[in-house]
């Protein structure tokens, strides 16, 4: 399994963690006041997930980036 392939399987199962957070913190909510750990435990899988959707939007640039130019393309 290549580093991109590893990324992007991350971000799906992080992506899962964070939606059953969100759902656990509205059940929670349902009974009243949740402690602190239930309200804040989405944090986590959702900054985990803003560093891996960054590295994924600026793969395709950065690959365009340090690609070498062509000489056709420059005229």
């Amino acid at each position: 399994m290549t580093w991109n392939n590893w990324i992007r399987q991350t971000h799906r199962w992080l992506s899962i963690v964070f939606t059953l957070t969100v759902i656990a913190n509205f059940v929670a909510r349902i009974w009243g006041e949740p402690p602190l750990w239930v309200t804040y435990s989405p944090l986590l899988p959702l900054f985990l997930l803003l560093f891996s959707g960054l590295y994924m939007f600026a793969l395709p640039y950065a690959v365009r980036w340090r690609s070498p130019r062509r000489a056709d393309a420059l005229e």
